[in-house]
């Protein structure tokens, strides 16, 4: 114990106590166990010892790591790590009655079942498997679990036979004394999942003989149907009461549900790191932004770094920021590592698509909800901060492309079909009636066509078909509502039109406002034409000629993409730089000035080279989304 130095005692178990203590050489906070060994029992012993055997066997981020064991003091110490966000039970319990979103659920299980498919691919039962012994670390992101006092190591085809275990998450072969295997795990980890459904065991009852009456009976409360069909029948097949019908784990982690999960675990070599899955229970500082593109990208440091040294947690793989109404906040996504490709924003919808296609809400909060940080430059006025969501019910849809309106949305999918859903006040959702419809609806009277592009206006849509046909529904300036019968509309062809100079090369980008619009041809020049009332067309001269003009203070800036708002442009250059100029009141160009009529950069505040994916304006509001790269390996900072 000279090597350590204890702080305090965090526990104590059926063997012994349980110290925090703090390693001297490399000042890292460890966990060691004192188990008395002098008035033990040789089974005691033997236990003790087989817990030692058992983590030297084991080498898994999701499994608490061993260090070493020694005697002192008449007692075995076992050092190990030190998991400082409390147990699953602890983080359940302070849930109350707010059930955990899905994604969080299963964010935590696919890593407990990682865990336990790494125990048993050693030969090793767990055998006591609850949420009480399941570990997080300090951002409450990684799951590891341990306490394997009473595991028992097997022969390929041996069985065990001792009654062990919490009872309340025993399985009914051995609440009938039969042998059993790795099978009694998975009905405890069946346990585990239906606890992280319910906030509530699934078993329990005043006394041991009940509660083995309904554990041998297989009853249970059912989870609620706000989850997936899929998860609620993973929770029956897991507690089935005959073994055979549990699955392996194999099989598990084949599941298209837990699929999803495992390929957004964010892994580093070496490590597992993980972004959180939804809101923290209490409050830290944010985590470091990163990114990507042709810039200088973090690796692996070589040689000693200076001072004390310690890994950096990886930033989010992307992020996305609103700004405009005084608000100018990066926006929560729903899910770790999530990667959003393109935004959409309109007068009262912000949505995003991801890059396996998954569609992301962002709405407002109840009234009262906090606030969050602003960007640099933005108007000292707290708003609320948007809660994200994936879109539910869109299993076996893809969407590739999605465009807002006022309360409506619409989605093209990889297939080439256009779904709407929202308010169907104005006929803007194009199924035939004025309803309002809340899952992402197929526009029926589309179906005959390939569709490559959709835009909305503030109450009605365009879409354009692969043998450039288009069509638009909805409600237009005049304010006429079309008949049922005449919600989709075709224009049977169209033919472009030329303006010099855009006329002499192929266009990157375009994008119109309420009174202007912009474009940015193959060779990265940004030009732009209509009213210049404001400064949004990038001078403060004034245009008498319509024709469009190369924007002056962007000239030798290769520029990739732009977006219109009401009285302003955004422009966003090759190398992910940001520019802004015209109408700037409210913050909705992330900076102070209220008119500015020439071009200026807008700092992101980031600390890490970054690639800009998407860019939206609808009236006064600009949405961004940015991508980072991934952290190789240990980052010394």
């Amino acid at each position: 114990m000279e090597k350590y130095e204890r702080i305090r005692v965090v526990g104590r178990g059926a063997f012994g106590i349980v110290h925090l203590c703090l390693r001297k050489a490399d000042q890292k906070l460890v966990i060691i166990k004192q188990i008395p060994v002098e008035q033990m029992t040789k089974e005691e012993r033997q236990a003790a010892q087989n817990e030692c055997q058992v983590l030297k066997l084991l080498n898994h981020p999701n499994v608490i790591e061993y260090y070493e064991n020694f005697l002192e003091d008449k007692a075995l110490m076992i050092a190990m790590e030190y998991a400082p966000g409390g147990t699953l039970a602890e983080f359940i319990q302070k849930r109350c009655n707010s059930l955990l979103e899905e994604e969080t659920i299963l964010h935590f299980f696919v890593q407990i079942l990682l865990a336990l498919h790494h125990v048993h691919t050693h030969l090793i039962l767990h055998r006591d498997l609850k949420t009480q012994n399941i570990l997080l670390d300090k951002h409450r992101m990684v799951v590891k679990i341990g306490d394997f006092g009473i595991s028992k190591i097997l022969s390929s085809k041996s069985k065990a036979y001792t009654v062990v275990g919490t009872p309340c998450y025993i399985s009914p072969e051995l609440c009938e004394g039969k042998p059993y295997n790795q099978k009694s795990d998975i009905w405890a980890l069946g346990c585990v999942l239906y606890e992280l459904a319910s906030l509530k065991r699934a078993f329990e009852a005043a006394n041991l003989p009940a509660l083995v009456l309904k554990i041998m009976s297989g009853t249970f409360a059912p989870i609620s149907d706000r989850y997936s069909p899929e998860l609620r029948q993973l929770v029956l097949s897991l507690l089935s009461l005959e073994p055979a019908q549990r699955p392996p784990l194999s099989h598990i982690m084949a599941q298209p549900l837990c699929i999803r999960a495992l390929l957004n675990l964010h892994t580093d070599l070496g490590s597992v790191r993980m972004r959180r899955a939804e809101k923290p229970l209490a409050t830290g500082p944010p985590m470091a932004p990163g990114s990507t593109g042709g810039r200088t990208t973090s690796g692996r440091c070589r040689g000693v770094p200076r001072g004390p040294a310690r890994p950096a947690i990886p930033p989010p793989l992307s992020s996305v920021y609103v700004w405009g109404g005084g608000l100018s906040v990066p926006l929560r996504l729903p899910m770790l590592n999530t990667e959003v490709v393109q935004v959409a924003a309109g007068r009262t919808q912000k949505a995003g698509v991801t890059r396996s296609g998954r569609l992301i809400l962002w709405e407002a909060p109840p009234l009262g909800a906090g606030g969050g940080p602003l960007l640099p430059g933005a108007v000292e006025q707290q708003q609320p901060q948007f809660i994200s969501r994936f879109l539910e019910g869109q299993s076996g849809v893809t969407i590739k492309h999605v465009a807002c309106g006022d309360l409506f949305t619409a989605c093209l999918t990889d297939r080439g079909i256009i779904m709407t859903f929202g308010s169907g006040s104005n006929g803007c959702l194009g199924h035939g009636s004025l309803n309002d419809i809340s899952q992402p609806t197929i526009v029926e009277a589309l179906l005959g066509y390939e569709m490559v592009q959709v835009a909305c206006g503030a109450s009605h849509v365009l879409a354009l078909s692969t043998e450039r046909e288009l069509f638009a529904w909805g409600r237009g300036d005049g304010g006429e509502e079309p008949a049922p019968h005449q919600q989709v509309e075709e224009a049977l062809s169209f033919t472009p039109l030329g303006s010099a100079p855009l006329d002499c090369e192929p266009l990157l980008s375009v994008d119109l406002g309420t009174a202007h619009s912009a474009a940015v041809t193959a060779s990265g020049d940004c030009y732009t034409f209509g009213s210049n009332q404001h400064g949004q067309l990038g001078t403060i001269a004034r245009r008498v000629s319509r024709v469009p003009c190369q924007v002056q203070g962007l000239q030798g800036i290769k520029i990739a993409m732009v977006a219109c708002g009401d009285a302003f442009t955004v422009a966003i250059g090759a190398e992910s730089e940001v520019y802004s100029w015209g109408k700037g009141a409210r913050g909705r160009l992330g900076r102070r000035d209220e008119d500015a009529g020439l071009p200026r950069p807008v700092q992101l505040d980031e600390t890490h080279p970054y690639t800009v994916t998407s860019v939206s304006c609808c009236h006064g509001n600009t949405l961004l989304a940015i991508r980072r790269s991934r952290v190789q390996g240990p980052v010394w900072e």
